[in-house]
């Protein structure tokens, strides 16, 4: 549960930007769509490899020029 305290005199507005911050900073909603779908875990390590190969492959690239 998040609790945003609000100062007096301060608006709804800066206070909804905390909480969107703050909600944000939990990753819930990435945990929630990560949970709705199973992935085996070779599937996620091989995903993983492919991310770095392709970072490297970026990064020796840019290098270059």
């Amino acid at each position: 549960m998040l609790i945003i305290p609000v100062k007096d005199g301060e608006s709804i507005d800066r206070a909804l930007k905390k909480y969107k911050r703050k909600f944000d900073k939990t990753g819930t909603v990435r945990q929630l769509r990560s949970r709705q779908q199973f992935v085996k875990p070779s599937v996620t390590l091989r995903q993983a490899r492919l991310k770095a190969a392709y970072k490297q492959r970026a990064l020796s690239k840019e290098e270059q020029a």
